[in-house]
């Protein structure tokens, strides 16, 4: 090998190496989860979505008793909104794939929706009911959250055609179709259209849902007739704004030919997971695009703005946060997918205690030894307009290596939080550098 191929291939081979090695030395260590600062015993409940090829392998629910796993049911590919309900078994949304049952899809195919789980149950905790449907792929078609209704209905989202829906007795009773305020695509199971992951109850009949691409929040209401009508929109489309946070990746289009799609202010909301109703005009955001979690509050003149926001915790910033809850203390409980954690906050901003995951999570829920039911008109955050630390809408970051990121984290769970875009721009460096080395080596050999 001539020596410019040995220097190349060095060269590339000592970058990444100080890479890796420099990265570890500056990374916060969470080889081990820190106690609760304060003492006080928690129980957490946790929806894992997983990881591996296409996000869906090895997910789980799981109850935390402290920082110890206290159980866990890993039936499913992947689980996402996680909930305890008031006689102790767990209502979650999931997917799964093997199914017979296929309907209009070939065997043995996937089939989304939500389960319930005995964790008390002869044996271990177990899937004792199911409601699914099958679906045309495992990608961004599945049910992320699913919730309990009086007298034992369940509202539920669905991603496969962008809708929300009531399940009574395993019949669907009243749908909201997203068609009716967004432009559809001529099919929605066939793309990433809407993306809508969240619905609450927030009133009699009056439902929060979270339409992740259009960067909005809707509140939809029942009407007495069985109907539907959208009362309100969080983050509304502004005239004449951009619409491109909105439209790439094949997302919303402008299919009625009007110039425009409904798409709100990236810089409010961007793509963001489970907001939480704190009362009338407030509510809690993982704001998942910009790296951070909001507090929005409705002005006087009904706009929805920005009251309050974190965008690091412990030093470390928030990386594709997908949930954010207000607990009845004031603290907020966040669930930091891509960093894989899960950590609660005081109303400075300041880590009160903290969970290292082994793979994704999609969702924590704080749960109360004894049930306490749905919370409503949870505390503020203290002091209007406070902004903590690294508070700012984030940017995107370098679009490929942001891409490449979110692979890594996906596909190998076992990397470091730390290995972010600076460390995969290196180490495709170090890479090309090794390469450009052979090449020098073969040209050299062909020519001797």
């Amino acid at each position: 090998m001539s020596t410019r191929a040995v220097e190349l291939v060095l060269a590339g081979v000592l970058l990444f190496g100080l890479t890796v090695a420099g990265s570890a030395l500056a990374a916060p260590d969470r080889s081990t989860a820190p106690a609760a600062a304060d003492g006080t015993e928690r129980a957490t409940l946790v929806g894992s979505q997983g990881g591996g090829t296409g996000w869906h392998e090895y997910g789980s629910v799981y109850l935390l008793n402290g920082t110890d796993v206290e159980w866990r049911e890993g039936s499913a590919n992947s689980y996402f909104d996680v909930q305890r309900l008031p006689d102790g078994r767990v209502l979650a949304g999931f997917m799964d794939g093997g199914y017979e049952e296929c309907g209009p899809y070939q065997a043995p195919c996937t089939r989304t929706g939500f389960r319930i789980i005995d964790p008390d149950a002869d044996g271990g905790p177990r899937v004792v009911e199911e409601y699914s449907f099958p679906v045309r792929s495992q990608s961004n078609s599945e049910v992320h959250d699913a919730e309990p209704l009086p007298g034992g209905r369940f509202v539920m989202t669905d991603m496969d055609h962008e809708r929300i829906l009531v399940v009574e007795d395993s019949a669907v009773t009243w749908t909201w179709n997203a068609s009716t305020l967004y432009d559809a695509p001529a099919d929605p199971t066939r793309t990433d259209w809407l993306h809508i992951n969240d619905v609450d109850r927030i009133g009699e009949d009056r439902f929060l849902v979270s339409v992740r691409n259009a960067n909005q929040l809707a509140i939809v209401e029942r009407t007495d007739d069985g109907g539907s009508e959208v009362v309100e929109i969080i983050n509304e489309d502004a005239e004449g704004s951009s619409d491109d946070s909105c439209t790439g990746n094949g997302q919303l289009r402008d299919t009625d030919g009007d110039g425009d799609v409904r798409c709100g202010d990236p810089a409010i909301l961007n793509h963001q997971h489970n907001p939480q109703w704190l009362g009338d005009g407030a509510v809690l955001v993982a704001d998942s695009d910009n790296d951070r979690v909001v507090e929005l509050h409705r002005s006087d003149d009904g706009d929805w703005e920005v009251a309050w926001v974190v965008g690091s915790v412990d030093g470390r910033s928030l990386h594709w946060p997908r949930d954010a809850d207000r607990l009845a203390n004031g603290h907020t409980l966040i669930t930091d997918t891509l960093n894989k954690r899960i950590v609660e906050i005081d109303e400075n901003g300041t880590a009160v205690w903290s969970y290292p995951t082994e793979r994704i999570p999609y969702e924590a829920d704080r749960v109360p030894r004894e049930y306490q039911g749905s919370e409503r008109d949870l505390p503020l955050a203290t002091g209007d307009g406070v902004t903590l630390d690294g508070g700012e809408a984030s940017e995107s970051g370098v679009p490929v290596l942001s891409t490449l990121v979110v692979g890594v984290r996906a596909a190998a769970p076992w990397a470091p939080v730390w290995f972010g875009e600076t460390q995969v721009g290196l180490t495709l460096v170090s890479l090309a550098l090794v390469l450009a080395g052979g090449a020098t080596a073969v040209r050299a050999r062909l020519r001797g």
